[in-house]
Order: structure tokens, then sequence, then C-alpha cells
């Protein structure tokens, strides 16, 4: 169906070099986007080629009005944003310090927040409709143990979807969420690997019984970007495999 397609499209991923956030990169470039990556580093190799890459440090306040302003040079067409850099710093709550809140209230929220905030005032100011999915995750609705700040983080993204989707529908831009359960990351993989029965109880507990990989985000987002989803608004997506659907899972 053409209502699923992209082609028109142009679209910057924030924390797109590698994980969750290159799947859905590499799944929007696949649906016919033009595609803008983004990382913090150096351009990764496995890009495709032609795709453009801008490097930036959401940590400084002042990344976000930047980003959009060299994704739009790269992209004078840029009518979709995935707001997905984020990562976890997290120690037990008795031990958390002020620094480590902030470092993920910083990236996770306040860079999600004005990076929207730029594109947003972009698309305004050329009278141009546009889509944002703001990818949050379970732990935005389910707490996890050992993760108070970034559980917390998470859950203000999931407001922000719902609030900014109220604040830009009058411009015609829609904005929706992206949850993402238990994915094999680079940042989760070590500790998925590592603790057996864990993944063992985990691959019982998810429905459709394995652990998601980075590419069972993409068509989810590829969906809520694409004219197919031009009703939807304000919604969050869950894809988990049915992790949280029921309470005990199988025994």
């Amino acid at each position: 169906m053409k209502t699923f397609s992209l082609a028109a499209s142009a679209a910057l991923v924030t924390g797109s070099s590698k994980g969750i956030g290159q799947a859905i990169a590499l799944g929007l470039h696949e649906a016919g986007a033009k595609v803008v990556f983004h990382g913090n580093t150096a351009r990764p190799d496995a890009l495709p080629e032609g795709c453009d890459f801008v490097q930036a440090d959401l940590f400084d306040p002042a990344a976000p009005a930047r980003l959009i302003e060299q994704a739009l040079a790269a992209q004078p067409g840029l009518d979709l944003l995935v707001c997905n850099a984020g990562s976890f710093f997290d120690v037990d709550f008795l031990e958390m310090e002020t620094a480590q809140w902030d470092r993920t209230i910083n990236l996770n929220v306040r860079s999600v927040y004005f990076i929207a905030q730029a594109f947003a005032r972009a698309m305004v100011a050329r009278q141009r409709p546009g889509a944002i999915v703001i990818v949050s995750s379970t732990n935005g609705f389910q707490s996890e143990e050992e993760s108070t700040a970034y559980d917390t983080s998470k859950g203000a993204l999931v407001m922000l979807t719902r609030t900014l989707a109220q604040a830009l529908a009058p411009h015609g831009i829609r904005v929706n969420g992206m949850a993402p359960g238990l994915i094999r990351t680079p940042l989760t993989a070590p500790w998925i690997d590592a603790q057996h029965e864990k993944r063992a109880h985990y691959n019982k507990k998810i429905l459709l019984g394995r652990i998601g990989e980075p590419v069972d985000c993409a068509g989810a987002t590829a969906f809520l970007l694409s004219p197919a989803a031009a009703y939807i608004t304000g919604q969050v997506l869950v894809v988990d495999g049915g992790l949280t659907t029921g309470q005990i899972g199988k025994m």
C-alpha cells in the first residue's frame, strides 16, 4: 500500500549509530525515506551509501537546535523526526547522586524536549506538516529494580508524547510514541547473555517466546510516521512481544 510508503519524506533519527536507533533508521530508509543518521561519535562504516550523518553530543544544551539545523541543511525536505537517543546510568536509589540523576534526565528527557521543539519550530516556520515518534520504554509504565532515574525518564517521555501531540496538532504535526520492551542491544546484550536464568525467565514471560531484536522496533516506527497513521496522534505503541500483557508468564 502506498499509504505505508515514506518515499516523499526525509527523517532524522537520533541515536542511530547502533542498536534500536540504527534499526529504525535502516527501516525508514527501506520504506523510502531519505534518512539523516545521528550519533555522538564519528560516522559508522555500516550506514547505507548516500545517507547523511550528523555528529552531536546531546548532553550539550545547545546541541538540539544545531542538530536540527544540520539535518535540515543535509535534507531540506525534512518532515519526520524520531527521538531515540538515550541511555542508562542508574545505581541503587540510596546511592544516587545529583550528577547521575542529571545525566539521565538531561539526555533522556531534556534533549528530546528541545530537539522536538527545534524540529517543530522549523516545520511551523516553513508551514510544513510533520510527524514525530518518541522512543520511550515499557519502563515508562512498569518499574524495574535499580532503575529509578531511568524509569522516571521514560515515564516522562510517555507524558511528553501526549502533551506534545496536543501542543502541535494545530500545526499539523503528529506526535506518537514507541515503547520497546526487552530488546537485545549493545547496551543490554552483556547482561542478557551473561545471566542465563534471567534470559530463560524472560523467554517464558514474553508471550512470543523470545527477547526482541532492534529490527522488531523498525516497522512500528515506520508505521507511526507513515500516511497510514495519519489519524493517529498522542498514542504510545508498545513493542514488547507481550512482555507486559500477563502478570506471571509460563511457569
